[in-house]
């Protein structure tokens, strides 16, 4: 006998557990809260998710850096100035009131909180870094070529600068909540992109 056939969308209530953890954090989201946002017993959930709340969280942060990475692939293939986007994207950054799903924070919240104390996290989110640098560096040369970037730095370096600058200012803004200072410090990052 097999058990249960599976009544839910994994993916479905992943994302749903993952508003819960964006909102809670991994450490007070509690199992009662996850399942009850999920729309689950705990019976399914286990069967599901045989790690418990951190296979969830596992999954979640995983399924979020892969939309995370198609997104801003999609956002920046769809801008007629690419370069104008990423220096928008960042300066956004800086305004962000909450934990905003189009600017990552959930990601770089993890890279923070969780990533030294569990190897399989700290394999996500280094290569979520890893996509944006590439992203990032793509978009460069790309620019460079078309003229629409002056700069003849290394665009592997420069995406590397930009993944750095992305992951630094989620972790400034856990220390600094003023704008003005933020968008200050991403100005000075993003003299690279003129």
């Amino acid at each position: 006998m097999a058990g249960r056939p599976k009544i839910f969308d994994e993916c479905e209530a992943i994302a749903k557990a993952t508003e819960v953890f964006r909102e809670k954090g991994y450490d007070t989201a509690s199992a009662d809260e996850l399942l009850v946002a999920m729309g689950i017993g705990k019976g399914s959930f286990y069967h599901a998710f045989k790690g418990g709340k951190q296979e969830l969280y596992t999954r979640s942060i995983s399924q979020f850096s892969e939309y995370f990475s198609k997104k801003i692939s999609q956002s920046i293939a769809e801008a007629d100035d690419k370069i104008e986007f990423l220096r928008q994207f960042f300066l956004s950054l800086a305004y962000a009131s909450d934990c905003d799903k189009e600017r990552g924070c959930y990601l770089g919240n993890a890279l923070v909180q969780l990533s030294e104390k569990d190897h399989e996290i700290k394999e996500i989110t280094a290569q979520l870094l890893r996509n944006l640098q590439v992203i990032f560096a793509e978009t460069i040369r790309n620019a460079q070529k078309i003229g629409q970037l002056k700069s003849t730095e290394d665009p592997e370096i420069m995406g590397w600068h930009l993944s750095n600058l992305w992951n630094g200012i989620h972790v400034t803004r856990r220390m600094e909540s003023s704008p003005e200072i933020l968008r200050s410090i991403i100005e000075m990052n993003l003299k690279i992109l003129e």
